[in-house]
């Protein structure tokens, strides 16, 4: 007996067997990944958890994968941090970071992709492919060459090199759009319908694409000893990951993993393209915006597929959503990697100066137990920080000119130690 029974509609509940297809053909409406519960429930605990691999495949009883064709890079399994620093200076008692930038390409969506295209396989697909703004294209490349498979890979010709230099070093196929990611999509799109044996991660097989960000809550429970922190904080993008997240969270409740799964879950998107944060904060409908530019370019979606499902489980949860300016992101990515030594490309920025408004609006109290989600590597976007940042000097090699240069500074420390003792 499998613990997946199929796929079922979110909006009207019509249940399809499981297969490539990602939308209802009653309703339109999307298509979510059907699981037996109570079996489940009874095949997982924590010590089976516990016993597993170091990676998010630990969950293997909650993901869709129905035989062992996994192509595991060994996404997951990373490290929460107890953000002390950076919780101070935001004025914080119990913040936490989970650092998705260690992950093999350096961003989430290896977990995405590892979970999408081990689906593929049980399909017997032909090829893979995606549209991207850059992090999730380097990760279908990785897992596309560890699976042996020819991937396919839209993205807007606007994005940071350093993502481009990742997804082309691992060899698919890379086609760069003229025009925003929802034009890169739209053709995408039109390539996954016209070769019904591709698997596009984010479009024909998305509800089990969707699966793999689940793990961020499993594995957030599973460090703070099986408790469910207060406050979450994530970025925003389509809004996938953010309902993914807080879906991860009751599912654990519901298989008696965690005895209560009761926590608000905020979101953070930048203010230059922020349908979806802008939605919440005016409890309006999720308008898509046309025209838009900003320095988080892998949360840059004008039109968000799960913007509408993003604010209702914002809103439902108690949480709220902020919309940093491009100065606030880069002021923040500093701020991060000065107090905790984590560097993070803008959509990380964004996250955690989503945050600092979030506290200073009284919407996050200063008692909560906060997880954030930085979710990918600042080096992916050198070329974008390189603009915030000064070139280093360039002296002779002589301690003269060493202390002519640092003599102010060594000063200020020597006062700040002397105070101290």
């Amino acid at each position: 007996m499998s613990h997946v029974i199929g796929l079922k509609c979110r909006e009207c509940g019509t249940e399809y067997p499981a297969g490539i297809q990602n939308t209802c053909y009653e309703c339109f409406g999307p298509l979510e990944v059907n699981y037996d519960w109570d079996y489940i429930s009874d095949h997982i605990s924590k010590e089976k958890i516990a016993a597993g691999p170091k990676s998010i495949w630990r969950y293997a009883d909650m993901l869709p994968l129905e035989s062992e064709k996994r192509v595991d890079l060994g996404a997951g399994f990373n490290k929460l941090h107890r953000a002390r620093r950076l919780g101070a200076a935001l004025g914080l008692d119990e913040l936490y970071i989970l650092d998705e930038s260690v992950n093999p390409t350096n961003s989430f969506k290896d977990r995405v992709t590892s979970v999408a295209i081990s689906k593929a396989l049980e399909f017997d697909i032909k090829a893979v492919g995606c549209a991207s703004t850059g992090n999730l294209a380097a990760a279908v490349g990785a897992h596309a060459a560890k699976a042996g498979l020819p991937a396919y890979i839209f993205i807007p010709a606007t994005i940071e090199l350093g993502k481009i230099v990742q997804m082309l070093i691992y060899g698919p196929n890379v086609i760069a759009v003229e025009g925003t990611y929802d034009d890169a999509n739209r053709l995408a799109s039109e390539v996954a319908d016209s070769h019904p044996d591709w698997a596009f991660v984010n479009i024909n097989i998305r509800p089990y694409y969707t699966e793999g960000s689940k793990t961020l809550a499993y594995e957030t429970a599973e460090q703070l000893n099986w408790q469910v922190p207060d406050h979450v904080v994530a970025p925003l993008a389509s809004g996938a990951l953010l309902c993914a997240i807080s879906r991860g969270y009751k599912e654990l409740e519901r298989v008696g993993l965690v005895d209560k799964a009761d926590f608000k879950i905020s979101g953070s998107q930048p203010l230059n393209c922020s349908p979806i944060s802008t939605a919440v904060q005016s409890n309006s409908e999720v308008v898509p915006v046309r025209n838009f530019e900003t320095v988080a370019h892998s949360l840059a979606i004008g039109n968000p597929a799960d913007g509408y499902y993003a604010k209702k489980t914002i809103l439902d949860s108690g949480g709220f959503a902020a919309s940093p300016t491009d100065t606030e992101i880069i002021e923040a990515i500093h701020l991060l990697a000065r107090t905790e030594g984590i560097f993070t490309e803008p959509a990380g920025g964004t996250t955690v100066a989503g945050l600092k408004k979030l506290v200073e609006s009284g919407h996050i109290q200063k008692d909560e137990r906060v997880v954030v989600y930085v979710t990918g590597n600042g080096l992916k976007a050198q070329d974008t920080l390189l603009k915030s940042l000064q070139r280093p000097p360039v002296i002779k090699p002589m301690i003269s000119e060493f202390e002519r240069l640092f003599a102010p500074k060594l000063d200020i420390h020597e006062q700040k130690a002397a105070v101290a003792i």
